[in-house]
C-alpha cells in the first residue's frame, strides 16, 4: 500500500526541504503558527513553478473559528480562483455553521469555484458536533479527503475516531491523519486506522543569515525571535518517509 505523505509549509525555502525529505504532496499556507492561512498569490505561483509534487493551497482568510461572514466567503472564492490561475492542483477548505455543523451552502459554493481541482476539507471537522453527519455533507459536496486528528488534540490520541471515520467512508472519501504525526507514531497510526494518507509540518528553525542585527525592536510579539526562521526540517520529513517504506 502506497502511503501519501503531505507536508504543510509556509515559505518557499521549505518547499525544497519537504520534497527532499520525501513529501508526495504539499499543503501551501501562510502563518502555520496560526494553524495555516491562505498563501499569497505570489507564493502560489512560485510553488507551482518549482514543485515536482501536487500542491494544494489552504483557503482560510483569517485566524480563529470557521464561521465565516459573506465578505470572508467572497475572499475565499477569489483565492480559489487565484490558486487555479496559478496552476495548483487543489485547495484546502473548511466552513462551519454557528451550531458546529458543516456549512453545506458555503461548501457547495467553494467546491463549485474549485471545479477541476482536488479538494481537501481540513481540521474544521475536528470542531464539528456531529462528525459523522459532517462526513456525509463533505462527501455529498464532492470533496476527495478530510484532514483530521480524530477530534482530539493530536492524531495519535484520535486513532479510534480516525479508524471509525475510515470504516464509515470506505472508498468514498480519503481520511488523512494530521496533528502530532511523527516518525515515532506514524506506523502505529496507519496500522490501527487503515488509512493511507498522513500530514505533518516537520518544522524546525534556522538562524538568520544576517551579519549585523539590531535586536531592540520586535516585529510582533516579544516572545518570537525575529532572527529564527521557521522551516521544514528535511530530516524530520525523511524520518517519517523512512517509516512508510518499511
Amino acid at each position: 500500500m502506497t502511503i501519501q505523505l503531505e507536508v504543510c509549509i509556509d515559505n518557499l525555502e521549505s518547499l525544497h526541504y519537504a520534497e527532499q525529505g520525501g513529501a508526495t504532496r504539499i499543503e501551501l499556507c501562510s502563518s502555520l503558527a496560526l494553524g495555516g492561512l491562505t498563501p499569497s498569490a505570489g507564493f502560489m505561483h512560485m510553488a507551482a513553478k518549482y514543485a515536482t509534487v501536487p500542491v494544494y493551497a489552504m483557503i482560510r482568510p483569517r485566524q480563529g473559528d470557521f464561521l465565516f461572514r459573506s465578505e470572508d466567503v467572497e475572499i475565499m472564492l477569489a483565492d480559489i480562483y487565484a490558486a487555479k490561475q496559478a496552476g495548483l492542483q487543489g485547495v484546502v477548505v473548511g466552513v462551519l455553521t454557528a451550531h458546529g455543523l458543516v456549512d453545506s451552502d458555503i461548501l457547495t459554493s467553494l467546491v463549485k469555484q474549485a471545479q477541476g481541482m482536488g479538494i481537501t476539507f481540513h481540521r474544521a471537522i475536528d470542531q464539528c458536533v456531529e462528525p459523522m453527519a459532517a462526513l456525509d455533507t463533505i462527501m455529498a459536496a464532492g470533496c476527495e479527503r478530510i484532514l483530521t486528528s480524530g477530534l482530539q488534540a493530536n492524531a495519535y490520541d484520535g486513532i479510534g475516531m480516525i479508524n471509525h471515520m475510515h470504516q464509515y467512508c470506505g472508498n468514498r472519501l480519503n481520511i488523512m491523519a494530521g496533528a502530532g504525526v511523527n516518525s515515532h507514531n506514524v506506523r502505529e497510526i496507519i496500522a490501527r486506522t487503515g488509512i493511507n494518507e498522513v500530514h505533518l509540518s516537520g518544522k524546525t528553525t534556522r538562524p538568520t543569515q544576517m551579519l549585523t542585527v539590531a535586536k531592540q525592536a520586535h516585529m510582533g510579539s516579544a516572545d518570537i525571535d525575529d532572527f529564527e526562521i521557521p522551516i521544514t526540517g528535511v530530516e524530520n520529513i525523511a524520518a517519517v518517509a523512512a517509516q512508510l517504506t518499511l
